[in-house]
């Protein structure tokens, strides 16, 4: 088998959040062609215990811990180098060292680069071998919409931190083989962007395991006697994330319970932040923390709601909801890059006041009955993992 080398900027595994998903199959496909080196850093030390699981995979692994207090000054260190803060977090001497033994050692076929933060560690000066970027999502337009609505001194970070990604992923893009992007709107607005590198800009969208998402598949409920329950599942740090279940708690959810007043509201992830910690004390309003499997929550949910204003490509949860067989209300921005048609795979809503009428809607056993088989068949027909990632057999040799 011909060599190829993975950096990772997240622990591929356990699969569960976005990133990691993504990463997870990625290597889980490459594997099966490549001996893969994999080269990733570990921010949670509860993730350290799955390395035995990924050395299984793989030919050679560096799992680096990543200290949150180091991470953090390095990124200052940018504000003086002109760098992006995000890229800078992820600098580290230990993972220059195995990437360089690493490409010395096995000379790769191919190098497979996840998140640009990670393409540091690529010395593209002397590398002979195809480079492939995924960028995943154009995060630089992400942090332009965070300094939207940031105050000052924040906005003035936020904006520096879209200028300065966006000229370093421009120059990543130049030098890669091939730039690959979750969806054809994220992939768009790259090669809008970065116009001199468009033609070497792919779309790869995200899939999903039908069969491990599975509505016939049977679990305990987690929820204590309660009414119909509407399940959000993701990250809690993450601020868009955040931002979706503040929104959702403080102008949907009351206009719900005036309808359903036995409904309740279940924030389901890990690190929840201080302010959806303090969204538990409110009527209705459950927040779960880190769980081992989302499925539970979701199979006795009535309703999958992602009322997403910050989205950035294709939303997993989305995903995950419609194959469990459930009605999922969304917002135009967390549909982007699924090819779901609204009112028949899901329901969506721009506003509060329309985003509660759905899932008030939604809540009817008709609604469940109706959409749920068809949003499912849809994804087992069209987003299969491996139908998905076999475009990236085109970047590689």
């Amino acid at each position: 088998m011909p060599d190829l080398v993975f950096l990772c900027h997240r622990i591929p595994y356990p699969p569960n959040k976005g990133e990691k998903i993504r990463a997870y199959q990625i290597l889980k496909y490459l594997s099966r062609r490549f001996a893969v080196h994999l080269g990733c850093f570990v921010d949670d030390v509860e993730d350290m215990q799955h390395a035995k699981t990924l050395a299984s995979m793989v030919e050679s692994l560096a799992c680096i811990r990543l200290n949150a207090k180091i991470s953090r000054l390095m990124s200052v260190t940018a504000l003086l180098s002109g760098e992006p803060l995000s890229v800078r977090a992820f600098a580290n001497s230990e993972m220059k060292s195995w990437t360089r033994k690493t490409h010395n050692a096995v000379k790769p076929s191919a190098i497979f680069v996840y998140s640009s933060a990670m393409a540091q560690y690529v010395n593209f000066e002397t590398v002979s071998c195809p480079v492939i970027m995924d960028f995943v999502d154009v995060d630089s337009d992400k942090w332009m919409q965070y300094a939207a609505d940031a105050p000052w001194p924040l906005s003035w970070l936020y904006r520096r931190e879209a200028r300065t990604l966006l000229e370093f992923d421009r120059r990543l893009a130049r030098q890669a083989t091939a730039s690959l992007f979750v969806s054809e709107a994220e992939t768009q607005l790259f090669r809008t962007l970065a116009p001199e590198s468009a033609e070497m800009c792919r779309a790869v969208s995200n899939g999903i395991d039908c069969e491990f998402f599975s509505p016939d598949r049977a679990y305990p409920s987690p929820y204590s006697d309660a009414g119909p329950v509407l399940v959000f599942t993701g990250t809690m740090d993450y601020r868009p994330n955040v931002d979706a279940v503040m929104w959702f708690a403080d102008e949907i959810f009351p206009y719900v319970r005036k309808s359903v007043p036995n409904a309740m509201f279940a924030i389901v992830g890990a690190k929840p932040a201080a302010a959806v910690t303090a969204l538990a004390k409110r009527p209705g309003i459950m927040v779960t923390g880190r769980v081992d499997d989302v499925r539970p929550y979701i199979h006795h949910a009535k309703v999958v709601v992602a009322p997403l204003r910050l989205a950035r490509g294709i939303q997993n949860k989305v995903l995950e909801g419609m194959a469990m067989g459930k009605p999922v209300v969304t917002t135009p921005q967390g549909l982007e890059g699924i090819e779901a048609e609204p009112g028949k795979h899901v329901l969506v809503g721009e506003t509060a006041a329309e985003f509660a009428e759905h899932v008030i809607n939604a809540i009817s056993p008709d609604i469940a009955r109706r959409m749920g088989p068809v949003a499912r068949q849809l994804l087992v027909e069209r987003y299969s993992w491996p139908g998905q990632l076999a475009a990236v057999d085109a970047c590689l040799p």
